[in-house]
């Protein structure tokens, strides 16, 4: 009896929070209450996306030498920012908006907070309960809640770009270039997928962004790369390549973990939702699969580093790790976790394979950008269809016109650079260093001089 009344105690306090209800296995949360939930699913997990920022500032800020440090650091915040305006000026309506299917968005100018939403905001005492109905009749959760989500997606494709162009490019150019890829290039191949267009249309499948996001910042990288052309000193005249080691490893190292951290925000925020039970396990689900895949990849990277060069490389694990996030991150709400280890794992196998076949095709990439993300990435868009439910074939066809759309177009745009405004600093400056010849300031400048 003293068991059933706790029962009956327990049942009628849950009823009471929405959680449970008579009849139902798995009731989910009023409208209002959902519209909250999801709500804050967007923004907390946009904020550990916005966290990726710091984490690439910090890896590439770690790979790179010190002469160029203070410059890697001002190339990431202000492509951050940028992507903030750009996707706010015009990006996510091309993304988003009227797309039907189709390949591009509108044209729309200066995205802000829904009619129903400011209608709710502005209403008097009287009028609330009526423009709160009509809210959540009009959506399940706030419009500028999902604008921030989407918009730090956006901020991680340009921090790939910058990372591979490392030590040699200038700024502003640079910027330029973050202005076309953050405002245009991104938002109309996400329109594809992710804005209900053609590529969703076929059925290609990319929760949180393999392609989409790391692919297409791969892509770009690669274009520029091949646009600027390597290091002075990378390559020697006999095809032998010169290692350049970072100056920070420990620094890169913590890169990687805020990095790993971030990642939690990126794929569980893809779920779009928290308004549920369902909801609940399925981001559960898919933070361990990220977590598994990261792992994975990292351990592969050691054996495989210790096999192939008698001793384990830490860069290239940490890449691993990378590799193995960017790998998952297109299938991470795969129910056998088993799967997430293998994709991971694999990922960061394809890591330490690509990083020197980048090299010996003489593409300078400083941080193992290409490698990591778009290597891996492809690698994790072919995943779904292999150990998931999308189509292999209706997969590959969507990473080919992605990366021909992107690869193809961002080229245009590093070729016209070059040609106008140059996007390369001089050998002397590039020998001093960029820190002296774009900001004229050191980021350790009492390094080596005593105190």
């Amino acid at each position: 009896m003293r068991k059933f009344i706790k029962f009956s105690l327990v049942a009628s306090v849950l009823a009471g929070m929405g959680i449970l209800a008579m009849g139902e296995a798995n009731a989910a949360v009023d409208t209002e209450t959902a519209f909250v939930f999801n709500t804050f699913s967007f923004l907390v997990h946009g904020v550990l996306v916005m966290l990726m920022a710091a984490g690439f500032a910090m890896l590439e800020s770690g790979l790179v030498r010190a002469k160029n440090t203070a410059t890697i650091c001002m190339k990431n915040i202000a492509l951050y920012s940028i992507a903030g305006l750009m996707y706010y000026l015009i990006g996510y309506a091309l993304m988003y908006t009227d797309v039907d299917g189709g390949w591009i968005g509108a044209f729309d100018f200066l995205y802000n907070p829904a009619t129903s939403e400011l209608a709710l905001l502005n209403a008097a005492d009287a009028g609330k309960e009526a423009a709160n109905a009509a809210l959540l009749k009009d959506s399940s959760y706030s419009s500028m809640s999902d604008w921030f989500f989407q918009m730090v997606f956006v901020a991680t494709a340009a921090s790939i770009v910058s990372g591979t162009l490392a030590e040699r490019i200038k700024v502003w150019p640079f910027l330029i270039f973050v202005v076309v890829l953050t405002g245009i290039i991104y938002p109309i191949q996400g329109s594809w997928v992710w804005g209900a267009g053609w590529l969703s249309e076929m059925g290609f499948s990319d929760f949180a962004g393999s392609t989409l996001v790391h692919s297409t910042g791969g892509w770009a990288a690669l274009a520029g790369a091949i646009v600027l052309g390597a290091r002075k000193g990378k390559f020697g005249p006999n095809g032998e390549v010169n290692p350049m080691p970072g100056a920070n490893l420990p620094l890169a190292t913590l890169g990687t973990f805020i990095l790993w951290f971030g990642w939690f925000g990126f794929n569980g925020g893809s779920q779009l939702a928290l308004g549920s039970a369902a909801d609940a396990a399925a981001i559960a689900i898919v933070y361990v699969n990220t977590n598994l895949a990261a792992a994975a990849g990292v351990i592969v990277a050691m054996i495989l580093t210790q096999i192939m060069f008698k001793k384990m490389d830490l860069t290239l694990c940490l890449n691993g790790a990378i590799g193995g996030l960017v790998a998952i991150t297109a299938g991470p709400d795969l129910q056998n976790h088993a799967y997430a280890i293998l994709i991971g794992g694999i990922g960061g196998a394809l890591v330490v394979i690509a990083v020197p076949l980048v090299d010996k095709i003489k593409v300078d990439d400083v941080v193992g950008a290409i490698s990591a993300h778009l290597v891996a990435g492809i690698w994790g868009t072919l995943a779904v269809g292999i150990f998931g439910s999308g189509s292999i074939v209706t997969q590959f066809i969507g990473i080919v016109t992605i990366g021909a759309f992107v690869f193809v177009s961002s080229l245009i745009v590093w070729m016209i650079l070059k040609a106008t405004i140059g996007i390369r600093v001089g050998e002397e400056e590039e020998m001093t260093g960029l820190d002296k010849s774009e900001l004229g300031m050191e980021a350790y400048p009492e390094f080596g001089r005593g105190s």
